[in-house]
């Protein structure tokens, strides 16, 4: 089994003192839920508590509960239904439910979800991911329908308009950098859940005298994207800092108010033995190296704002991934 240590970012504690944590989204296939559900449990010595038909609680872990789940929400609803004492209904629903998971199987995945991990965790995830492939894990590249991804939810260091400022414009700034470093599966560039920003909100949020205070930040975002669908969404950390008008621009259920970024670029390739967590983790940690480094930061902006102003043809002929890599990376 192949170990890898993971770095730590520049900010490894929270304006409070407390140690930085990280949600970490894995989807994957190779096993039902249930054998996927115990080989998580004895991996990491805990309990099972059965929440639905497809949806699995792993207890006992003191930063919170692992989620074992088929990720898909309609099903998970009927799986927590109880018969409703009218047999024809229960048989209409028993048969839907039947068909609809036997569908789900072929093209959706497993999810394993962690609670929020303190940093010094990380290298556990990545053990377990080594092992859930020795057992037969498979990711995105291993059939052509597996749209699967690898989703952290990393916590800000602090929630102050400098702080989430500094930390836009680094993703926007490193965003096409982390596209083809990822190399994102076809099959999820055709969904929308990845989508990019629109390019009127990068030319505004990389200017660097955008420097907007909180209430500014938070309406220009939510102008631009009133949506949970953007390679890294900000909307769980605007609803942590202002849900009522955060909920007031997005009517989604699934948004769930938390102080961290949710990154959902990088594909699932668990079943490569060259490829784990710190894959995804590395390319996440340059973009908070550039967002601690303010006078990089600024300078970084300036060269992508005249990348953008420049003409259709003439940035055609330019690469800002390669201009980044040669004049800026190498340092971080």
């Amino acid at each position: 089994m192949t170990e890898h240590t993971l770095d730590l970012p520049p900010l490894t504690r929270t304006s409070a003192g407390e140690e930085r944590r990280v949600g970490i989204e894995i989807e994957l296939a190779g096993f039902e839920l249930n054998r996927l559900t115990d080989l998580v449990a004895r991996h990491l010595g805990l309990a099972v508590e059965q929440r639905g038909r497809y949806e699995h609680a792993l207890t006992g872990d003191t930063a919170g509960d692992w989620i074992v789940e088929l990720d898909f929400n309609l099903l998970k609803e009927m799986g927590r239904q109880d018969p409703h004492q009218d047999p024809l209904l229960d048989e209409v629903r028993s048969t839907a439910e039947h068909w609809l998971h036997r569908a789900a199987e072929q093209v959706v995945p497993m999810e394993l979800v962690s609670p929020p991990l303190p940093l010094s965790r990380l290298d556990e995830v990545e053990t377990l991911m080594a092992f859930l492939r020795e057992q037969g894990a498979k990711g995105s590249s291993d059939n052509w329908v597996n749209a699967f991804g690898l989703q952290l939810n990393s916590e800000m260091p602090a929630l102050d308009a400098d702080t989430l400022t500094r930390y836009m414009k680094a993703y926007l700034c490193l965003a096409d950098w982390l596209v083809e470093r990822v190399d994102v599966d076809l099959t999820r560039r055709l969904t929308s859940y990845i989508d990019p920003y629109p390019i009127e909100y990068v030319r505004l949020a990389t200017d660097p005298d955008y420097q907007p205070d909180i209430a500014r930040f938070i309406g220009d975002y939510l102008v631009a994207n009133p949506t949970r669908n953007r390679s890294l969404d900000w909307l769980p950390v605007l609803a942590h800092i202002d849900e009522q008008r955060v909920r007031k621009a997005v009517d989604d259920t699934l948004l769930k108010p938390r102080p961290a970024l949710h990154y959902r670029l990088p594909n699932c390739e668990i079943h490569r033995a060259d490829w784990g967590l710190h894959s995804v983790w590395r390319d996440w940690l340059v973009v908070e190296r550039l967002a601690s480094n303010p006078e990089q930061l600024a300078a970084c902006c300036k060269a992508y704002q005249k990348h953008l102003a420049r003409n259709g043809l003439e940035r055609w002929w330019t690469n800002w991934v390669k201009e980044l890599e040669a004049d800026w990376l190498g340092s971080l």
